[in-house]
């Protein structure tokens, strides 16, 4: 009976995660496309991270069945998505929120996110050398690459604070990182539920590694124009029209 009860349990979790996981796609393509600063923008931006914060809780859940059932490393792997996709919620939001004040933005909870994304990311690099695992290895990178960066932010703070729009390049980074997660879980997940047919290896490989490779696309484009390179182009241009009058 108490079995019978957890599976219903879980089922309920499980729809209630992907209708989820639907807002925080409409959210993250509404935020996207419209125009930066805008209302739409805000709230949409507001919607993407609220369903992020409903998919982590969720995905807490569902961890926990996996680990009740023996599938340790489903669990394991499903452990490590929840550190690196609650670390880029938070980044996202709080980027925002301590715009104007560096320090509060790498207190405590950065320095406690940072350790635990590598943490978890060396954790998930062994387990996948140990089982040979290449989807594990692979994504193993991400959450050593977001835990480092972020330790080196935080001892450089200084020098974070002093470059031009710090606050929005650390936002529309965790933003990206964030839409890897959803649109990994839509083609991973719910597309070969939906079109069956399509269901394979190829499209194994493509829903993980896909979304990641447009991700780093999507951040060398949004550096180019927002990020502190492009800051620098207008006074560099204006010393130069100075040097030369």
């Amino acid at each position: 009976m108490e079995h019978v009860f957890i599976q219903q349990v879980y089922a309920v979790v499980k729809y209630v995660h992907i209708a989820i996981g639907v807002l925080a796609l409409i959210g993250f393509w509404s935020a996207g496309l419209a125009h930066k600063g805008s209302d739409l923008h805000r709230r949409a931006g507001q919607l993407f991270l609220l369903a992020m914060t409903g998919i982590v809780v969720t995905a807490v859940a569902m961890t926990l069945y996996a680990l009740r059932n023996g599938n340790l490393y489903t669990a394991a792997f499903l452990g490590y998505l929840i550190v690196i996709t609650a670390t880029g919620t938070w980044v996202g939001w709080r980027a925002i929120v301590d715009k104007r004040d560096v320090q509060r933005y790498t207190g405590p909870v950065y320095t406690a996110l940072a350790a635990l994304s590598v943490v978890s990311g060396a954790a998930m690099l062994a387990l996948g050398v140990k089982i040979a695992a290449p989807l594990f290895m692979g994504f193993s990178s991400i959450g050593l690459y977001i835990g480092i960066d972020m330790l080196r932010k935080r001892r450089a703070r200084d020098r974070l604070a002093a470059r031009p729009r710090w606050w929005l390049v650390e936002h529309y980074t965790a933003m990206i990182g964030n839409g890897i997660a959803v649109h990994i879980t839509f083609l991973g997940v719910g597309l070969p539920r939906l079109l069956p047919m399509i269901d394979g290896a190829a499209l194994h490989y493509v829903a993980w590694f896909g979304p990641l490779l447009a991700a780093i696309a999507a951040k060398l484009w949004a550096d180019r124009r927002w990020g502190p390179r492009s800051a620098r182009k207008p006074a560099v241009r204006a010393q130069a029209q100075h040097i030369g009058g």
